[in-house]
């Protein structure tokens, strides 16, 4: 009897969190309906859903400002050193550096000049955390000192976009000849701040980060997504070249202050479930951004990438759990994907059977996930775990909520809290493992 009352009480918190998702027009609608395989309900559809929009507000949403440290998005763990903090908060914020990056020159490219502003809104205030966690460990004088050298290359990269865009091969080339000086900069900058980092060796992972970007850009202006999201994956993945070094080369120059190992088989985990599941929501906010906007070669090859992500997370279940546990927890991982597009449609198509059967099914599918990983881990209590997929549920509709409503500086806000709180996933999820098999994650 109270489990049935704690689950009414949380499917109404959900739906009335998810309420009407915006100014929703015909053609919107029958774009997404398409999208989701729900082509079948549009000839019943009216003009749009009604324009009130509700958003889930939280305590530490929106109205308080990102602690810009290197352990941003790192939360509290156990067995976490700050070594281990520093490693994770800086492969965060390089990854979103290139995933917001992209989302700009994406939107530029395509015309969408609202869009572009927002994206590039969102990069600058990466740029802003990076400067501060930077600022964090050599001080305010270094902080000052790193902003504009860190923005310069995006400046160039949307010189060579605008190049592109115009096919100006001379505007083009003149980018690509600022960015190589640039490498030697950044090299310079960070090899003066720490004598563990090479000026040649940091100057070549910043060529690679310029190139790999390149490629992004290139494949997008070629009207190319799926490569376009082929290539953003291997850019993003590729920053935890820089990330990685990086952090090393600071424990090592303070090991009081950063104790512990940034490369112990612990610190690798804990990396990689956050950039993982992180890349998660930035590729499922792209996706519904796309089916929204009635961009469909664009949403088929997000949705594609997303699916790649879902694998690769279960992947690292995977090779903790066996084969047995990555089988079962694929399918059950992209079932919450599809129980917000259900909901979505219903929304849509004011379908109320349909979403009350949504939040229905999300409401039971945290209790399932946390069910899932509570009887693979005695670390990981049922109601927490579900508890925290419930926020990760609520975080991602409120992007697709502005996504819907053209509210699109307030949907790069709401991604980036999105994303974040997706440590409060990884970390626990890491913490309980390590503890669990503590022989095979070394501190």
């Amino acid at each position: 009897m109270d489990h049935a009352i704690a689950t009414n009480r949380d499917a109404r918190a959900v739906h009335q969190t998810m309420s009407c998702y915006g100014k929703g027009r015909k053609d919107m609608l029958k774009t997404f309906a398409r999208l989701t395989g729900m082509a079948a309900i549009v000839s019943c559809l009216g003009v749009g859903c009604s324009n009130t929009m509700s958003h889930h507000t939280m305590s530490h949403q929106m109205t308080s400002t990102p602690t810009a440290t290197a352990s941003r998005t790192a939360g509290a763990m156990a067995v976490a050193t700050p070594a281990a903090e520093l490693r994770t908060g800086l492969n965060a914020l390089l990854s979103e550096h290139v995933i917001l990056a992209a989302a700009a020159t994406g939107a530029a490219l395509d015309g969408r000049s609202v869009e572009f502003q927002a994206a590039a809104g969102a990069l600058d205030a990466n740029s802003m955390d990076l400067a501060k966690a930077i600022g964090s460990v050599y001080g305010p004088d270094a902080e000052q000192a790193f902003l504009p050298l860190w923005r310069k290359h995006i400046g160039f990269a949307v010189d060579y976009t605008q190049g592109v865009a115009t096919q100006d091969r001379a505007k083009q080339d003149k980018a690509v000849a600022d960015l190589v000086q640039y490498t030697q900069d950044f090299g310079a900058f960070l090899s003066s701040a720490n004598p563990n980092l090479p000026k040649h060796v940091v100057a070549n992972l910043v060529k690679a980060h310029v190139l790999t970007l390149k490629e992004v850009i290139d494949a997008q202006a070629a009207k190319d997504p799926v490569k376009a999201y082929t290539a953003l994956r291997m850019a993003a993945s590729h920053m935890q070249m820089i990330a990685d070094p990086l952090a090393g080369a600071i424990v090592k120059q303070f090991p009081v202050k950063f104790a512990g190992a940034p490369n112990s088989s612990a610190a690798s985990l804990q990396s990689t479930l956050n950039m993982t599941l992180r890349e998660h929501v930035y590729l499922a906010a792209a996706a519904t951004g796309a089916a929204l906007g009635g961009r469909t070669a664009e949403f088929q090859a997000a949705a594609g990438a997303l699916d790649a992500n879902s694998i690769d997370l279960a992947k690292a279940i995977g090779t903790v759990y066996g084969a047995g546990a990555e089988q079962a927890f694929l399918p059950l991982w992209r079932k919450h994907i599809g129980f917000v597009v259900d909901y979505t449609v219903g929304i849509a198509t004011k379908d109320n059977a349909k979403q009350d059967k949504a939040v229905a099914d999300l409401v039971q599918y945290t209790q399932d996930f946390g069910a899932f990983l509570s009887s693979a881990n005695p670390h990981l209590p049922k109601d927490v775990v579900a508890n925290l997929v419930k926020t990760h549920v609520l975080t991602l509709k409120e992007v697709i909520d502005a996504q819907a409503s053209g509210d699109v500086a307030q949907a790069y806000m709401a991604l980036r809290h999105a994303a974040d709180h997706m440590a409060m996933i990884a970390n626990p999820l890491a913490d309980a493992i390590a503890k669990q098999f503590p022989a095979h994650y070394a501190i």
